[in-house]
Parts: C-alpha cells; sequence; structure tokens
C-alpha cells in the first residue's frame, strides 16, 4: 500500500492480461519497477449508488465526465481501523481521486449522514451525497500486488486478482468473499501513471500484444449479476484474505 494522500490526478490504463503475459511483463519490468512498501494486499469497497443504480448506468454508457463514491478498506477493518471515503471522478480520459481517512465507524456515520466534515474534501463528499442521496449498493474485493518505479514515484503497475462482488453482507468487516467477476485465467492489470508511458513500458505492451481495456470491476458485478437477477447464475464464492 502506498503511502496515504488525499488527491490524485493521473491517467488509469486497465488491461486484461492471461497469467503468460503477466510472467513476461514481471520480467521485463524488473530492472525498472521495484514492489511497493507493501507489495501485496487485500482491498475491500463499498460502492454507493441511487436506489435506481443511476450512477454506474451512467458509466457503462461512458460519458465524457463520471463519477463513484466507495469506502475502502485494506483488509478486513475493526471499528477503529482507519479506511478511506472516496469521490473518484474521471473526465476526458483523466482520473481525480479525492478521499479522507478516518476510523470505520466515524467514516460509515459521515456517509449515512449523521454528522457533517469540515475539510474541503470532506465538503465535496457532502455535497455528492445531499446530491445524489446513495446508499450501499455492492461489495467489491480482490487481491492486489504492487510495484512502483524505481525513477518516477508517480509509477505504478498493479496486478488485481480474485475479483469478486455481493449484494448483501454490505459490511467491510463482513469476511465474506463474493462471486467472481473474472474467469480464472485472466488478471486486471492498471498503469498509474501522470502522463506519457515509459518508453521501455510502451514496447513492452506492444511486444506482448497487450491493450487498453475499458473494464469496470463495479460495472462488472452490475452487468453480470445485478441485471441477471438470477441467483442460478452465480458461482462459488471467491475468499478473500483477511
Amino acid at each position: 500500500m502506498c503511502k496515504i494522500q488525499s488527491c490524485f490526478n493521473r491517467y488509469e490504463k486497465k488491461y486484461l492480461i492471461t497469467k503468460e503475459q503477466y510472467r513476461a511483463v514481471k520480467l521485463v519490468m524488473s530492472p525498472y519497477m521495484r514492489p511497493d512498501e507493501h507489495p501485496r494486499y487485500s482491498i475491500r469497497n463499498i460502492y454507493y449508488d441511487t436506489e435506481d443504480y443511476e450512477l454506474i448506468r451512467s458509466s457503462l454508457e461512458k460519458p465524457v465526465y463520471k463519477e463513484k463514491l466507495r469506502l475502502r478498506s485494506y483488509g478486513v477493518p475493526g471499528n477503529q481501523d482507519t479506511v478511506f471515503v472516496e469521490l473518484k471522478k474521471k473526465y476526458d480520459g483523466v482520473v481525480y481521486k479525492r478521499r479522507i481517512t478516518e476510523p470505520l465507524q466515524e467514516a460509515v456515520r459521515f456517509l449515512n449522514g449523521q454528522r457533517h466534515e469540515n475539510s474541503q474534501i470532506g465538503r465535496e463528499i457532502e455535497w455528492f451525497l445531499k446530491y445524489y442521496r446513495p446508499v450501499p449498493k455492492a461489495f467489491i474485493g480482490y487481491e492486489r500486488e504492487a510495484w512502483a518505479s524505481q525513477t518516477d514515484s508517480e509509477l505504478r503497475i498493479t496486478f488485481d486478482t480474485a475479483l469478486c462482488g455481493r449484494s448483501d453482507s454490505l459490511d467491510l468487516r463482513s469476511s465474506r468473499g463474493g462471486y467472481p467477476l473474472l474467469p480464472d485465467d485472466l488478471i486486471l492489470m492498471e498503469i498509474k501513471i501522470p502522463g506519457v508511458a515509459p518508453m521501455w513500458l510502451a514496447g513492452l505492451l506492444s511486444w506482448q500484444g497487450i491493450f487498453p481495456t475499458t473494464f469496470s470491476k463495479y460495472g462488472a458485478y452490475y452487468q453480470k449479476y445485478i441485471l441477471q437477477s438470477k441467483p442460478d447464475t452465480f458461482k462459488k464464492e471467491v475468499i478473500l484474505s483477511a
């Protein structure tokens, strides 16, 4: 896990890669990248949306501007453990992430409208809450492997596996996993970068035939499970690490 930041402005490119491509990427990038300070961890999110899923429905239409709100933890938190309330916006390909950090119990109170937040970012999130009146709609979890550039502190590459979602037990303290969002043989790679990719990385992607995708974790769960609304389509649950 990287050092805590409140604001991010960057490009985030996503790629669905095979395990063979994953091994090739790891081999080529090793001279340029190093394991992050916390190289492997579990990410757990509760996505907030309107009752009729207005936010994710709009996002899937690929507008120039879109936004979403989530509550995030790293591992299963206790009531007093730090979690993140994140407002994530995307405009013309650039991701703008604003977040506040708080103990889980206080973060839930804030999202439920039971108290006010006086910081600038807190007020932005508060406006979002008043405008959309979102409620918890989906849990999305996965295991992450993170790498950071040895020369550019803003370049990061992550690999996500065991992607899963569920619509019940919408509590970060629940140790449950969820239903799979990807086949077992695919890995979600994300490149987070402030601008143009370095030559070695661009060459690597070209060599391996790796192309960007518009994959959304919450969107994938909504399309695969919420729209179908058929329990018999659910496969065996994915179990996440604690």
